[in-house]
């Protein structure tokens, strides 16, 4: 059975997925309180009261599961830390494709590998190919793993009584492939994609990528974003020469079907507005939050 560790002491805590799922319900709730009150920046008690905890609980949640206390995990989604994050972008993305990083090798810091499907596969519409698929706990709620022969082919998430609803968001991308549930297939790539401890550069994540032309474009832009950086769309657009795509673009990222791996949760509007996620504004908090946990703690 995967364990999952607390970063801080490298301690092994607890089965992977035993207290994620009830950690974020406390965290979805947290942040839901946070989103409304940012601007007061709420002290601790003030949070932990408002979601109904009390402080030392929400403290312990927290730092159990981003690494970082709460009011650290406040300044993480304020628009002073997205402009932060926002900083040069356009050198970031420059950066990263001067070293290869574009490139069938460390594409960031889940070290993807990642191949497109053939055209004919997408217009086709997923005709001939076997999708297999399950719901696993992640520390964004439940997680929709969906694999083929190539490998990562989706991931989506849901909330409590909304997995069939993602499970058909999902078909409906490729509505003529041939879809099995099979966690035994799908769990091996969970436990690789929201365990950091897994994420090393010899046992690479393969990826592949279906969609048309320039959404594949996009979503190989975005992994180039590394962790505790972003980007915006009009950025991502110039990137790919198309200046004045950038709401093509805002399309394409909305359509990435590999969420959190190839990560449209780091594309940002000019200003550092987190604007809109397929998955949920919420969560797309969540993730930056942690993510900013993994970066390394906020220092106020």
């Amino acid at each position: 059975m995967t364990m999952a560790l607390d970063r801080s002491s490298n301690a092994v805590l607890r089965p992977l997925g035993e207290e994620m799922g009830s950690d974020y319900a406390i965290v979805r709730r947290t942040l839901e309180f946070i989103t409304q009150n940012w601007r007061d920046q709420p002290s601790l008690e003030e949070i932990a009261a408002g979601t109904g905890l009390s402080a030392m609980h929400l403290q312990r949640v927290f730092h159990r599961w981003a690494g970082l206390t709460p009011k650290q995990f406040l300044q993480a989604i304020t628009l002073d830390h997205a402009r932060h994050l926002l900083r040069d972008a356009a050198s970031v993305l420059d950066t990263s494709y001067e070293v290869g990083l574009s490139g069938p090798a460390r594409l960031h810091d889940l070290f993807v590998v990642h191949e497109a499907m053939t055209p004919g596969v997408y217009r086709a519409r997923g005709r001939g190919l076997v999708i297999r698929w399950a719901f696993h706990p992640s520390p964004f709620g439940h997680a929709l793993i969906m694999v083929s022969e190539h490998g990562l082919a989706g991931l989506a998430f849901a909330d409590p009584g909304e997995e069939a609803a993602a499970l058909d968001d999902m078909r409906g991308r490729w509505p003529n492939a041939d879809y099995r549930e099979d966690s035994a297939a799908t769990a091996p790539f969970a436990s690789r994609i929201f365990n950091p401890d897994n994420w090393q550069p010899d046992t690479p994540l393969r990826v592949v990528l279906i969609g048309t032309d320039f959404e594949v474009r996009v979503w190989e832009t975005l992994l180039a974003i590394p962790l505790g950086r972003a980007t915006t769309y009009s950025d991502i657009a110039t990137r790919l020469g198309k200046p004045s795509a950038a709401r093509a673009v805002g399309t394409a990222v909305g359509k990435n079907p590999v969420s959190f791996v190839v990560p449209c949760h780091r594309v940002l509007g000019k200003t550092g507005a987190l604007c809109g996620y397929h998955w949920g504004l919420t969560r797309k908090k969540a993730i930056l939050g942690w993510e900013a946990g993994m970066a390394g703690p906020a220092t106020a």
